[in-house]
């Protein structure tokens, strides 16, 4: 069957799998009772809660992880605050099948999902939706990272990997969907209190980093409270484990957040909010993302902000309404000046190094509800909603005498995205579960200056899938899904007409990106196991996602003028591999482990053997967790370790794949040990402390796609008091 049939088929299952849910529950509704809500998971029953059983919530309907028909991971303020992270990249490391590529600088860091991201293509943050509190994040720049923000303000972090989120969160997302939540006031008042105060510092050895937080949580009433929060962090240039200076990594930004939460009517609530991160440093090198000093050093300045009002309520006493929306805008600015290289600013490839201004302006609007049915042994949700966004692409060029520039390759222009999405939750006897979704996505690309044949670009795509999950007891498990998305062409890949050494015409054939995804597993679970009370969960996913119509430069580009386009679809891929998860929790000891393998390979038509495997699949890795606990101390402690195989194809077993760079790390280990100290009763109590030794034996590596050396042995220590009154 070809990739039309299969769509076809996916879409018309889809479409039969909703529409025949939704005719059973209205045909049982009217003779059985709805049953009383059921506990939410097995494993809270039994008093443990491991990482394989927090619960997901951007999935649909919350449910524990090892319960979701996807691979999903779920890092909580544990997490964070064990890793002392000074860059979101320490955060989601601890995410199998997650990477972080471009470089460990603040300004240089996106993400790399099962094999797809990478640092310096255009579209492939395109192919990852990262959202904050429920809202896009998306940047593109020349040798610039896509996220900027610090980890001190977020709460929560959900991967979704894979293209079956694409339903919930728009088209294109062949990678997966990165969620960040920011923190409440309600996380800081404590039962009983109306108010609190945390001041909180941490001290990195390596780089003498240091953090500087305060939060002040206040509740007026029973129907508001309030969140203020400021962090500045700061760091010098940090040295890899040779002892080697890596330049151009110091660095200081600060970052806040102001948050309202307002009870309305009986069971509404009301939320606005405002984020702010600021990074303005001079002398930094003009390219993030590469090891390409000879761009030389420039002045850059970047704001990243996003407000927020949203409304939710769940009308409790009418199951035909449980309502969900937000507004919001997110602006990410990027001033540079005084470039090393100034004085060759001129139109073409150097014009990267004159003065300018870049932007991306996002106006969004996300609604959705929930339809709730229940039987005698069933229940049934039904979700729908629209989100509809505008975004600006701004770039601002000068001249050195100050008249401003065209710039070929940072077009500016608009893209203006409406979706609407559907996805029903059948769930029988506790047993069995059925998820089928559909997307339908239309967008519109309208560059800033008029381009010849064509002043918009329009296109609509399709995201059906469908996915089951089957209990056979409390401790056995298996589940699968099938998942088709299409990725729009970005502004810069149809309308930019430059490039480092050549010109080209604007690439008005585009065609969509076209994904499909293919995910099976089992997941066990045991209580009691070792000791009484104790919780383990293993969780197995294979996937396997063929991807067609990948968009890139045009091979055919010589140097010069091109009177061709200079994006087209030519390439062809398959990503496929599985992970392996495991938790366990008792009273005294924890211990995780994942592993991760994943091939990728090149399926087009011309390809070579020297370009058969992809270089944006990061090695086989494994990652892993042993520690302790004294919980009549409030402490715990632990290891962790990271092993990750050299890039190496696993069928021809050779050490680095033919065509990579010396960007692509070689196999290595490392090793970190943490502790943690969080009274809760005594003379003690709102006292936290956290220390640490990362890279402990002081390796000398390099992460995958990364461009610098990674740190070296690195000592922490993070030190916080909070009180409440």
């Amino acid at each position: 069957m070809g990739l039309v049939g299969r769509n076809r088929a996916l879409l018309c299952g889809t479409a039969i799998a909703i529409f025949a849910n939704m005719a059973m529950v209205r045909a049982q509704d009217a003779d059985e009772a709805a049953t009383e809500e059921q506990v939410t998971a097995e494993s809270q029953k039994k008093g443990r809660v491991t990482q394989l059983q927090r619960l997901v919530l951007g999935a649909g309907q919350e449910k524990v992880a090892i319960d979701t028909p996807q691979a999903v991971s779920v890092l909580e303020q544990e997490d964070i605050d064990s890793a002392q992270p000074s860059t979101v990249a320490d955060v989601v490391r601890k995410v199998p099948g997650v990477n972080v590529t471009g470089s460990d600088r603040v300004l240089g860091q996106s993400f790399n999902i099962h094999g797809v991201g990478a640092p310096e293509n255009s579209g492939d943050q395109g192919r990852i939706i990262v959202n904050v509190d429920g809202v896009q994040k998306f940047y593109e720049q020349y040798r610039l990272g896509s996220f900027f923000s610090d980890p001190e303000l977020f709460k929560r972090v959900e991967v979704l990997r894979g293209p079956a989120s694409s339903t919930l969160y728009g088209s294109g997302a062949l990678g997966g969907v990165v969620n960040f939540t920011t923190k409440d006031a309600s996380d800081f008042i404590a039962e009983g209190e109306r108010g609190a105060l945390k001041l909180k510092t941490t001290l990195d050895s390596n780089g003498k980093g240091v953090l500087g937080s305060a939060t002040l949580a206040q509740r007026m009433g029973e129907n508001a409270e309030f969140l203020l929060m400021g962090n500045w962090r700061q760091g010098d240039v940090y040295r890899s484990g040779d002892g080697t200076d890596i330049v151009g990594t110091n660095f200081r930004a600060w970052s806040g957040l102001a948050k309202g939460t307002f009870k309305v009517g009986d069971e509404g609530t009301l939320r606005l909010s405002y984020q702010r991160w600021d990074s303005d440093l001079d002398d930094q090198q003009l390219s993030q993302t590469s090891t390409a000093t000879f761009f030389g050093l420039i002045d850059r300045h970047v704001i990243d902000q996003t407000a927020i009002a949203s409304y939710e309520n769940p009308f409790s006493d009418n199951d035909m309404l449980d309502l969900k929306v937000a507004l919001s805008y997110s602006d990410t600015f990027n001033e540079q000046r005084n470039a090393d290289l100034r004085m060759a600013c001129s139109p073409g490839s150097f014009a990267v190094v004159c003065d300018a201004d870049y932007a991306y302006k996002t106006v969004q609007l996300n609604a959705q509800n929930t339809m709730e049915w229940r039987g005698a042994s069933w229940e049934n949700y039904l979700t729908y909603g629209t989100q509809l966004a505008h975004q600006s692409r701004v770039a601002s060029v000068y001249q050195n005498n100050g008249d401003p520039l065209d710039l070929q390759f940072h077009p500016e222009g608009t893209d203006l995205k409406a979706g609407l999405f559907v996805q029903n939750e059948f769930i029988w006897n506790e047993k069995l579960t059925l998820i089928p979704g559909v997307r339908f996505d239309w967008h519109k690309l309208t560059p800033e200056d008029a381009v010849s044949g064509s002043d918009s670009f329009t296109d609509t795509a399709i995201s059906p899938k469908l996915a089951a999950h089957y209990r056979f007891n409390d401790a056995v498990a298996v589940f699968g899904s099938i998942a088709h998305t299409e990725r729009f062409p970005t502004v810069d890949e149809v309308f930019s007409t430059g490039g480092s050494a050549y010109t080209f015409l604007p690439s008005l054939d585009l065609k969509k990106e076209l994904s499909t995804n293919y995910e099976a597993g089992f997941a066990l679970s045991g209580y009691d196991m070792l000791q009484a009370g104790d919780s383990g969960q293993l969780k197995f996913t294979g996937f396997y996602n063929d991807v067609t119509d990948l968009i890139a430069l045009n091979p055919a580009l010589l140097p010069g003028p091109n009177a061709i386009p200079g994006f087209v679809n030519i390439s062809s891929a398959e990503i496929y591999g599985f992970e392996v998860e495991t938790a366990y929790d008792a009273d005294y000891v924890f211990a995780n482990a994942a592993y991760t393998f994943t091939i990728g390979k090149n399926t087009s038509a011309d390809v070579t053997p020297a370009t058969e495997y992809l270089t944006s699949v990061a090695p086989h890795e494994l990652k892993l967790t042993l520690g302790g606990k004294v919980p009549q101390h409030d402490v715990r402690f632990g290891w962790n370790a990271r092993v990750v195989a050299g890039p190496q194809d696993s069928l021809r077993n050779t050490d680095v794949p033919p065509g990579t760079s010396t960007r692509y790390s070689t196999a290595f280990d490392v090793h970190d040990i943490f502790v943690s100290w969080t009274p809760k009763e005594g003379a003690m109590r709102g006292w936290e402390v956290h220390g640490g030794i990362d890279n402990l034996f002081d390796r000398q590596y390099k992460e995958f796609l990364m461009n610098d050396d990674a740190k070296g042995r690195t000592l922490k220590l993070s030190l916080s008091k909070q009180i409440g009154w």
